[in-house]
């Protein structure tokens, strides 16, 4: 990847902004909490989600992989060919139970922006970061057609 192709990931996301702020938005919604069976099914579903989005940005073998506990979610993106190296990216889409509830300024699942920043359950631990690599692998896959090396996601 080169420094004028970085830039053109760079360049993609800051123009497509408020479309990337949508989609954080519309995960951040999903109470994906793992430590209440009761959440199960929404756990599920933000997985079905994150495949779906997975499958979109161009990555194949896009999949819930059920577990003893929450789903796994993978997918790869193996084009770069067998001499390349292949990484791995881990992050996690659970988040904590949002007890005590009134000590929150909004509603933890309806993500609210205040002096510029946004607050929901799961906007920094850790949604933030498995959106932040969806957002650069479609970044690079929009502007350069490939990644510089193979990839494997792991949520």
């Amino acid at each position: 990847m080169t420094t004028t192709s970085a830039q053109a990931a760079i360049d993609y996301v800051h123009t497509r902004r408020a479309e990337v702020m949508a989609g954080f938005q519309e995960l951040l919604t999903i109470p994906s909490i793992s430590t209440d069976p009761a959440y199960k099914a929404e756990l599920e579903r933000c997985a079905d989600w994150l495949v779906a989005e997975m499958a979109r940005i161009g990555f194949k073998q896009c999949r819930r992989i059920p577990t003893a506990g929450q789903p796994v979610v993978y997918g790869e993106w193996l084009e770069a060919g067998p001499d390349q190296p292949t990484v791995l990216i881990y992050a996690h889409y659970d988040v904590q139970p949002v007890d005590p509830l009134d000590l929150w300024q909004s509603p933890p699942f309806e993500p609210t922006l205040r002096d510029g920043k946004l607050y929901a359950r799961g906007a920094l631990d850790d949604k933030c970061g498995v959106w932040a690599h969806l957002k650069a692998c479609e970044a690079i896959l929009a502007t350069d057609g490939k990644l510089p090396v193979n990839v494997k996601l792991f949520f």
